[in-house]
């Protein structure tokens, strides 16, 4: 619910959109896309309040957009804060914590200010993965299978630690 209203927001191939969930009418729309024609957008966007975080890789980047009626104003837009590829970021007191940059590449772990859009750290060559937030800490899958916790916190990203395999 933004704004009073009930919205279900997708990220297509072509455009965030928000729909009445009753009727299936557009409530926003805007364009984004990637430049490169054979990629995807994958990661889920997120609401906050009267905002959505929107992302995607080859091109688009990230942005907080605040929905005003059926428009979408830019709070913020950045290729270099929060580029997800495929895993959705996660939000926590203020802060988005989420893979950045493409997963052949090797992504690095960041936390980024959600009304700024700064960087407040980054870990680079973190490895592709997913993250989920449990309470206050970061639970983070790596592609190789290894899960990994730590704090949320925006001040810097305290050692991870292997979570214990059970059974």
């Amino acid at each position: 619910t933004i704004g009073g209203r009930r919205s279900a927001i997708f990220l297509t191939r072509d455009n965030l959109i928000g729909l009445d969930p009753a009727t299936g009418a557009i409530h926003f729309q805007r364009r984004w896309r990637a430049r490169n024609a054979s990629s995807v957008n994958a990661a889920t966007p997120l609401v906050v309040g009267d905002s959505i975080f929107v992302s995607a890789q080859y091109g688009p980047g990230a942005a907080v957009l605040r929905v005003e009626g059926s428009k979408l104003a830019d709070v913020w837009a950045s290729d270099e804060a929060m580029s997800n590829h495929y895993a959705t970021s996660v939000y926590h007191d203020g802060h988005l914590y989420g893979f950045h940059g493409r997963q052949e590449f090797g992504p690095s772990l960041r936390a980024v200010e959600f009304k700024a859009g700064t960087v407040k750290w980054s870990q680079d060559q973190f490895r592709a993965g997913s993250v989920t937030l449990a309470g206050d800490k970061l639970l983070m899958m790596r592609e190789s299978g290894e899960m990994l916790r730590a704090p949320a916190s925006p001040q810097a990203l305290a050692r991870p630690s292997p979570c214990p395999r059970r059974g």
